[in-house]
């Protein structure tokens, strides 16, 4: 079967499209043919070697998270039935034509959204109702700052504090204002270059861009709660241990490993109108390495999102 495969860590240049054996099936597990999947961080740090303690020096290895697509066979699901899902923390290889993967890696995806647009949603779409229902646990008429608004995590978050009731301040480059107002909801959008002194209080601020996080924790009200999900060195990573553990006002962070319950609730999120995928651009399998060069320029717009089939 194709799939997205690099044999050397480096910039996006070593992206190809190459062949790979399908799946064999374990007892259990799912088949999926797959129609699409999204560029996400991780596998960009992946891909340049920033992992490469943890993902180690065999080749060739593959890229991709999550995918939406139909299933081929398996328990619970009947043949064609349309799913999305992810891989396991610490898995890539979802860019491929075929999956095989156990029931809690995926759910049934919202009836009526094409398979191509729904790959856009369940990495950063779980990533979001993590951050903002379960770690900052926001409520009604909280202020909410999104940083990084119109990105892939930051774009449905906008979305997901407005239907939690919130009032969002988003942050994002200067082209993409009216976009993260007009629409993603937001109340207010801001230059992510202001000065975060001049920002006002929050009482949840959702950090997708990893730096600077002092000066954004120093926003955060009485029984405030900053939620982290990037970094940009080893600093940043001790700040947010001890965030963590020290100070009234704590920095929550995670490593999403969504499974079906967590994909369940997205699905029923869409399919009520509360959020919806933004895609950027679609690019077939063969321009991977495109698309995360387009990742990787910044500015982007919700998802890159791969056409596979």
């Amino acid at each position: 079967m194709r799939a997205a495969l690099f044999d050397r860590y480096g910039p996006p240049d070593v992206l190809y499209e190459g062949e790979v054996p399908e799946p064999v099936p374990r007892p259990g597990e799912v088949v999926v043919r797959v129609h699409a999947v999204s560029v996400n961080g991780g596998e960009v740090l992946g891909r340049s070697g920033r992992l490469k303690l943890l993902l180690g020096p065999k080749f060739p290895k593959r890229v991709g998270i999550d995918f939406a697509g139909e299933v081929v066979s398996g328990p619970g699901y009947e043949p064609g039935a349309h799913v999305w899902g992810g891989l396991p923390r610490g898995r890539f290889g979802s860019a491929a034509e075929y999956l095989a993967l156990s029931p809690r890696q995926l759910a049934p995806s919202p009836a009526g959204l094409d398979l191509v647009r729904a790959a856009a949603l369940p990495g950063v779409g779980t990533t979001a109702i993590t951050a903002l229902r379960d770690r900052a646990r926001l409520r009604p008429g909280e202020r909410l700052l999104v940083r990084g608004a119109s990105g892939g995590v930051g774009s449905v978050a906008v979305q997901l504090g407005k239907a939690y009731g919130a009032h969002v301040t988003a942050l994002a480059g200067k082209r993409n204002l009216d976009f993260v107002r007009e629409e993603l909801g937001a109340d207010e959008a801001v230059d992510y270059r202001t000065d975060p002194a001049d920002l006002g209080r929050f009482d949840v601020v959702l950090d997708t861009h990893g730096s600077a996080l002092p000066a954004y924790r120093r926003l955060l009200g009485p029984g405030g709660r900053m939620v982290g999900i990037a970094f940009r060195s080893a600093g940043d990573v001790g700040y947010l241990l001890a965030s963590a553990v020290f100070g009234s006002r704590r920095v929550r962070f995670f490593s999403g490993n969504p499974e079906t319950e967590l994909f369940a609730d997205l699905t029923a999120l869409v399919e009520r109108g509360a959020i919806r995928p933004v895609v950027d651009t679609v690019h077939p399998l063969s321009a991977i390495a495109d698309a995360h060069r387009a990742l990787e320029a910044g500015g982007v717009r919700g998802k890159h999102v791969i056409r596979v089939r």
